[in-house]
C-alpha cells in the first residue's frame, strides 16, 4: 500500500528547502547593508522562482526581518551550546562575550548582519541578548555582579559588542582574542567584580570554536 503520507512530507521539505534558500539569499545582502535589493535579484539568488517568494514571506522587510532573527538565533545557539558545561555566571557571561569577539572574525558575514542591524542586537528577544540578560540577572542574584539597573548593564554590554566589532572590522591588524578579553574585563570591573578576580576568569580556556563552524554546516 502507497505512504499516502509521503507526498505531502516532500511537499513540506521543498517548502521549507525554498525557505532556507531565501532566507540564505538575504544574509549576504544584509551584510552588505543592500536591503534596497529588488526581489528578482533574491529569488535569483536563491535560484527559485518569484511565485515562490510570494508563497513564504508578504515583502522583502518581512525576509529581511526573518534573516535577521535567525543570524542572531544563529549566533545565540552557537554560545549556549559552548557555554552549557560552565558554572557560574559570570564565567558563562565572560565567555559568552570573549567568544563572540573572536567570531567577529570567524564569521565576517554573520559579523556585519549583527552590526548592521544592532538594535536588533539589543532589544530582540532571540540571539545573544536574552542570553546575556539571563546571565546578568543570574549572577546579580547570586551575589557575583553588583548591578542596579538590569537593563542598563544589558545595554553597555551590547554597545560593547557591536562597537568591539566594527573595530576588529576596521583594524583586520587588531588582535581580536587581546582585545575581547580586555573590553569584557572592563565590564567585569564595572558590574563589581574586583580587578584580580577579572583578570583570572578572563584568562580561563575557551570552549573549541570549531564546534560554531559544525553549527552551520
Amino acid at each position: 500500500m502507497a505512504d499516502k503520507t509521503a507526498a505531502p512530507r516532500r511537499a513540506d521539505r521543498r517548502r521549507a528547502r525554498t525557505r532556507t534558500a531565501l532566507v540564505d539569499a538575504a544574509q549576504p545582502l544584509l551584510a552588505e547593508g543592500r536591503t534596497d535589493a529588488a526581489i528578482l535579484e533574491i529569488t535569483e539568488r536563491a535560484d527559485v522562482g518569484v511565485g515562490s517568494f510570494c508563497n513564504h514571506f508578504d515583502n522583502k522587510e518581512d525576509l529581511f526581518r526573518v534573516a535577521v532573527e535567525e543570524a542572531l538565533e544563529w549566533w545565540g545557539a552557537a554560545m549556549d551550546r559552548l557555554t552549557a558545561d560552565i558554572d557560574g555566571p559570570a564565567v558563562a557571561y565572560t565567555q559568552s562575550f570573549r567568544m563572540t569577539g573572536r567570531l567577529h572574525r570567524r564569521h565576517p558575514e554573520l559579523s556585519r548582519i549583527l552590526l548592521n542591524h544592532g538594535l536588533e542586537l539589543a532589544h530582540s528577544d532571540r540571539g545573544v541578548a536574552p542570553r546575556a540578560l539571563r546571565d546578568i540577572r543570574v549572577a546579580v542574584d547570586a551575589g557575583r555582579f553588583d548591578v542596579e539597573d538590569l537593563d542598563l548593564a544589558l545595554a553597555v554590554t551590547a554597545g560593547a559588542t557591536l562597537a568591539l566589532g566594527s573595530l576588529l572590522h576596521a583594524q583586520p591588524d587588531r588582535d581580536d582574542a587581546k582585545s575581547s578579553d580586555l573590553v569584557v574585563r572592563g565590564l567585569l570591573r564595572q558590574f563589581g567584580i574586583p580587578a584580580d578576580e577579572a583578570a583570572r576568569i578572563c584568562s580561563l580556556d575557551l570552549p573549541d570554536l570549531d564546534v560554531v563552524d559544525s553549527l552551520g554546516s
